[in-house]
């Protein structure tokens, strides 16, 4: 039942908004002389409020209490309906189960079994969510249109088993017709006992194969009049028992009854009982006979109950239009009903909130008499000998004028009151005496009235264009079912094809796990050697920086030893410089030797004087001589470490000075043998040559020993050399060795980095692979929720479409409503 109001009201009650004829004014406190005068107003104001507001409240409690005693009423009310429906259901239900085990023990064994739903229906219906109801409604529906689909079968399969058991007896006496023309001289074989009655088990199965047809026909029922049939025939021949091969079964599809009722009279019509003997027969008319007689008393029976069917299904269809007839008439009243109801309580709240309105227009208006009373019985206060008047004279008549106002308003809203009053007490009448006029509205008032006819024709309009909206659901209908089949092969698809990749996914995370163990192993293998390099490099590190520093301090030796090999060039050119002007002095020198021979014929004086001439001539090549010899040592010493590249410029020096060594040498003895030529007479002079010569010998000897110093310090230079390059080729290949290591480690780390980052792609990989099983995931999950979409959407036109039809039967009620409030 409807229990909102309307969106649209009707344009009568749709007016303008009601005047407030009355305003509240605000609290007036008065003349104020202290705080606490002040507080006690304020709480005296409060309270009153307070007071006022408890008394709604009470009243709104009323009202709710109210209330929920009513929705309770209509709890029980909605319960025992559902009990009841439920109780019908699960009769429906247990009737439906026994006709199948009556007509068919295989379905009866295949039928579900009793679920919860149908044992506590209501106690399970209040805890489903809101979602969950229509989902477990249309599974108890679903079972139920199982079990009358079974029904249904179980008829078909008996209409086929007759018609099979009809056309084998038929074949059968054919055969035996021609069986006896061939043996009509020979006499009738007596009849055998005939066989107990087969159990009522024996029948043929739905899914069975070749099954053994017992002919011998079972105690029938009483008929529609009253009447018992026969029981069997005792005497049964021999072509009675034999096997008759079961056809198949029949088609799962549920036929109609009257359909089926239909055809089936016409096959048993068509095969008629009139089986004809072939001409020269001479069987037994006897069995021909009783055969003859049981089918036409087998398709009579038959035939009767099909019409008794198709009788019952046609009361059935007749009530059911009626019901459906009644069911609008009681929906159109039920919404009238609302509708008055949604009215009634309109009025109510308005009526409530004038009451609230009137009962503060009378506490006020109580209050008003009660200060008034006051200031009438105490117009001056006496205290203390002293006259306080309580109200001036021009205050008292605003009051007694405020005092006329208010009542002027109270009795103007009192008289609104009485009208609003008046006003219900006729709406409630009005109400009352349409709910008589529904109650008890005649026929032909409603038949007879033009509009009803108006309503026929526009009924066969909405009518024809529901039949057109029916054919379009149907086709939507299957629309959707042949969308749904695609859609359903398409998920097989899909799955098929996440099947196939899952398994190349799970044979690729296979590889790639193998493949990861094995770079994990080569990892660690790298990182063992790294760490062995890196010990070795902590080890080298030292000695590496000891090479680079000595290879710089070589460079640098290289660099100076250069610049000597420059100076000594430069010297050397001195040296061949000296050497010339010595040449030069020597071919004087050999001059001045001729002259003294040419001249031995002269003084002591002359040989004095150049004696004295001669030394001084003598000295400056010894004192020339002497810093070269001096310096030699020291050049010596600058060569200690030259290299290969100035040896030849240092051998051609050291050669020329050997030579300038010599030269000298042999210039001193021949100045020594001048001398003596000179000085041959004079013992002073022979003093001197002899001293000259231990001095030469001395020169000589010390000359020797520098010279074999010399060549002590060359092979020691030599050896320092030597061992310096062993040195040097040893930390070059200790060198090479470690940058050799060192090019190893950097190979190792690179393939430690590229083993990373085949790691770090292998992770993409399988990340990349995983991200697309989920988007393979999510495309089934929006695929599954396409077609949940498509459900719903069949499941909301079916709504829509039982929604028109209500509309339909609504819309027909209100305009037979609506007429029958213009006829009355």
């Amino acid at each position: 039942m409807a229990t909102k109001r309307p969106a649209v009201d009707d344009p009568g009650a749709a007016g303008p908004p009601d005047k407030k004829l009355t305003r509240f004014d605000p609290a007036q406190l008065g003349n104020i002389s202290s705080l606490e005068e002040l507080d006690v107003k304020v709480l005296v104001f409060q309270n009153k409020k307070l007071c006022e507001r408890i008394e709604q409240r009470r009243l709104a409690e009323d009202d709710l209490q109210r209330r929920v005693e009513q929705l309770e009423d209509r709890q029980r009310h909605d319960d025992a309906m559902l009990m009841i429906v439920n109780r019908y259901w699960n009769q429906l239900d247990e009737d439906v189960r026994v006709l199948l085990q009556r007509f068919d023990a295989e379905t009866a064994d295949d039928s579900e079994g009793e679920t919860p739903e149908t044992t506590s229906f209501l106690t399970l219906l209040s805890t489903w969510d809101k979602d969950e109801l229509g989902q477990k409604l249309g599974q108890r529906v679903e079972f139920s249109k199982r079990a009358i689909g079974r029904l249904l079968q179980a008829f078909d399969r008996l209409v086929l088993r007759n018609e099979r058991l009809q056309r084998a007896l038929r074949e059968h006496v054919l055969a035996s017709a021609t069986d006896s023309m061939a043996d009509d001289e020979k006499p009738p074989a007596p009849p055998p006992p005939p066989p107990p009655p087969p159990p009522p088990s024996s029948e043929t199965s739905a899914t069975g194969g070749n099954d053994a047809v017992d002919m011998k026909k079972p105690k029938l029922e009483p008929d529609a009049t009253g009447t018992t049939r026969g029981d069997s025939v005792d005497t049964k021949p021999d072509y009675l028992d034999t096997v008759v091969k079961k056809e198949p079964g029949a088609s799962d599809s549920v036929h109609d009854d009257n359909n089926a009722s239909d055809t089936n009279d016409c096959k048993l019509h068509s095969d008629s009982v009139d089986v004809k003997v072939p001409v020269g027969c001479t069987t037994n008319p006897s069995l021909i006979d009783i055969l003859h007689m049981d089918l036409a008393d087998a398709l009579q029976q038959n035939k009767q109950l099909h019409q008794l069917v198709t009788q019952l299904h046609q009361r059935h269809h007749e009530n059911t239009l009626k019901a459906s007839e009644l069911q609008d008439t009681v929906t159109a009243a039920e919404t009238c009903n609302a509708e008055l109801r949604n009215k009634v309580d309109d009025l109510e709240y308005d009526y409530e909130k004038a009451d609230q309105r009137a009962r503060k227009l009378d506490r006020r208006l109580a209050d008003s008499l009660q200060k008034l009373r006051g200031y009438e019985e105490d117009p001056v206060v006496h205290e203390g000998g002293r006259t306080i008047s309580g109200v001036s004279k021009n205050k008292f008549d605003e009051i007694s004028a405020e005092l006329e106002e208010q009542r002027e308003f109270a009795t103007t809203r009192l008289s609104e009151l009485e009208k609003l009053s008046k006003d219900h007490h006729e709406a409630l009448k009005e109400i009352e005496q349409l709910r008589m006029d529904l109650q008890h509205l005649p026929e032909h008032v409603i038949m007879d009235s033009s509009e009803y006819k108006c309503l026929q024709s526009q009924f066969s309009v909405l009518y024809n264009e529901s039949m057109q909206l029916k054919t379009q659901h149907e086709e939507t209908r299957n629309l959707l079912q042949t969308s749904k089949i695609g859609h359903l092969r398409h998920i097989e698809q899909m799955e098929s094809d996440e099947l196939t990749c899952q398994k190349k996914l799970r044979t690729e995370l296979i590889q790639l796990e193998d493949t990861l163990a094995q770079v994990r192993k080569e990892y660690e293998m790298l990182r063992i050697e790294f760490e062995q390099t890196l010990a070795a490099n902590e080890q080298t590190g030292p000695i590496n920086r000891e090479m680079r520093h000595l290879i710089q301090s070589l460079q640098n030796h290289n660099q100076q030893l250069k610049g000597e090999a420059g100076r000594y060039k430069r010297r050397l050119k001195e040296a061949n410089a000296e050497l010339s002007k010595l040449k030069s002095e020597g071919a004087a020198q050999e001059a001045s030797k001729d002259e003294a021979s040419m001249s031995s014929s002269s003084g002591t004086t002359t040989a004095g004087s150049t004696g004295a001439g001669t030394a001084p001539v003598y000295v400056p090549p010894k004192a020339e001589a002497e810093p070269v010899v001096l310096k030699k040592p020291d050049e010596d010493e600058k060569d200690f470490d030259v290299k290969d590249k100035g040896r030849s410029e240092s051998e051609i020096i050291k050669d020329l000075r050997a030579q300038l060594k010599k030269n000298q040498d042999s210039q001193k003895e021949m100045k020594l043998l001048l001398d003596m030529y000179k000085s041959s007479s004079s013992k002073e002079n022979r003093d001197k040559v002899q001293l000259m010569k231990a001095e030469k010998k001395a020169r000589q000897e010390v000359e020797d020993l520098h010279n074999h110093i010399r060549k002590m310090q060359e092979a020691e230079r030599k050896e320092r050399r030597k061992l310096a390059d062993d040195d040097a080729l040893r930390k070059i290949k200790k060198l090479e060795d470690t940058i050799s290591d060192l090019q190893k480690s950097l190979a190792a780390q690179k393939q430690r980095i590229k083993s990373n980052q085949i790691h770090k792609l292998l992770r993409e990989e399988k990340d990349s692979s995983a991200e697309q099983v989920a988007t393979l995931h999510g495309q089934v999950q929006a695929q599954n929720q396409v077609v949940r979409k498509l459900e719903e959407k069949e499941r909301i036109l079916q709504n829509n479409l039982a929604t028109v039809e209500k509309e339909l039967r609504y819309v027909c009620m209100r305009v037979c409503v609506c007429s029958l409030f213009k006829a009355s």
